[in-house]
């Protein structure tokens, strides 16, 4: 995903008719061998069930992988360190997947695989700069589906974002399970993440309110992600507070001085290769003012894999895990909840 070398995103003002939960949507209708769904607001058509998708991205890999729809994956891209964790969420079933580029594909890589369908996003593959757009895909015979939280909140601006994010991870699955005609596994999963998000909703309030700061990447500013991101999803549902969940963003650029001023009890990091756990507690460590916060003077940093951060099925154990974070760190009380797999890299 070409998000960890976005420069600063215009932010937009808050958008009106967002809600905090939605209803269950039903599985799209299909006719003959293709279905129309709703992507970003409009209707879109595509080859149902898919036989040949190209899939960019750790978090649409995981989707289709949760899908069970491994064999109908022709190529993936952007996979990058997240294959361990791939594996131990999905089995082998990635293993059946052939990597056509490691990291954001061209456009003459994915033509070369003949897909049916795309599964990308702006900025998690799909960007005018390199000609790999949705609208160069339908052009060459491809159906390019568009990842919910990455859908642009106006045309021609590159803020993203229109819905909250627990209803985009639910429309992704609804819609792309009905891509792949897996809309039965579709639905089990929705109930799975349903019922894990009430269950961490019952579970004992902390004694004060938690602020955590998703910690992406830095230089003079800080990657981080506002309230339409998958972080923003996670974080709530583990009982605190995004310390940028009044940017109306998903993932976002802030300045040092708004980490300070956010007074962050802990830090959860995104991990991948070019910047690492170690270097991102060094830069927190030697920035003055940050230093001194509590949160980085103890060492209450979670370290995550990227495909559990960014839009996706995984969201849920991410916001298991945090939860349990802040139970070890004394910041909230026993739930008793624990995710299926362990995925904390710290």
């Amino acid at each position: 995903m070409t998000r960890r070398s976005l420069t600063a995103l215009v932010l937009s003002g808050v958008l009106a008719g967002v809600t905090a939960c939605a209803a269950p949507q039903a599985a799209p209708p299909t006719t003959g061998n293709t279905v129309t769904i709703t992507n970003c607001g409009a209707p879109a058509q595509f080859p149902s069930p898919a036989r040949r998708m190209f899939v960019n991205d750790g978090n649409m890999i995981s989707l289709a992988l949760a899908l069970g729809a491994a064999d109908q994956v022709a190529a993936i891209s952007s996979l990058e360190a997240d294959a361990p964790m791939l594996r131990r969420h999905y089995g082998d079933a990635l293993d059946r997947l052939h990597i056509a580029a490691p990291r954001q594909p061209a456009r003459e890589t994915v033509l070369a695989r003949h897909p049916d369908v795309m599964l990308a996003g702006w900025s998690y593959g799909y960007a005018e700069a390199t000609g790999l757009t949705p609208d160069t895909l339908r052009a060459a015979g491809i159906a390019p589906y568009i990842l919910t939280e990455s859908c642009r909140q106006r045309a021609g601006e590159k803020a993203r974002g229109t819905v909250e994010p627990w209803t985009a991870v639910r429309e992704d699955l609804t819609n792309v399970g009905a891509i792949t005609g897996r809309q039965a596994r579709a639905a089990e999963l929705v109930a799975d993440i349903d019922r894990r998000r009430d269950a961490l909703a019952k579970a004992p309030a902390p004694p004060r309110p938690i602020t955590v700061f998703l910690f992406d990447s830095a230089t003079d500013t800080v990657f981080t992600s506002g309230r339409f991101g998958g972080p923003e999803a996670i974080i709530t549902a583990a009982g605190a507070r995004n310390a940028a969940g009044d940017v109306s963003d998903t993932w976002t650029r802030v300045s040092w001085e708004r980490v300070v001023a956010s007074k962050p009890d802990a830090f959860a990091f995104v991990d991948y290769p070019s910047q690492t756990f170690a270097d991102k507690v060094a830069l927190l460590r030697a920035r003055p003012g940050v230093a001194e916060l509590p949160a980085v003077a103890q060492g209450r940093f979670l370290n995550l894999p990227y495909s559990m951060w960014t839009s996706g099925p995984l969201n849920i154990d991410a916001a298991e895990t945090l939860r349990q974070s802040l139970e070890g760190w004394g910041l909230a009380p026993p739930s008793g909840i624990r995710p299926p797999i362990d995925d904390r890299l710290d």
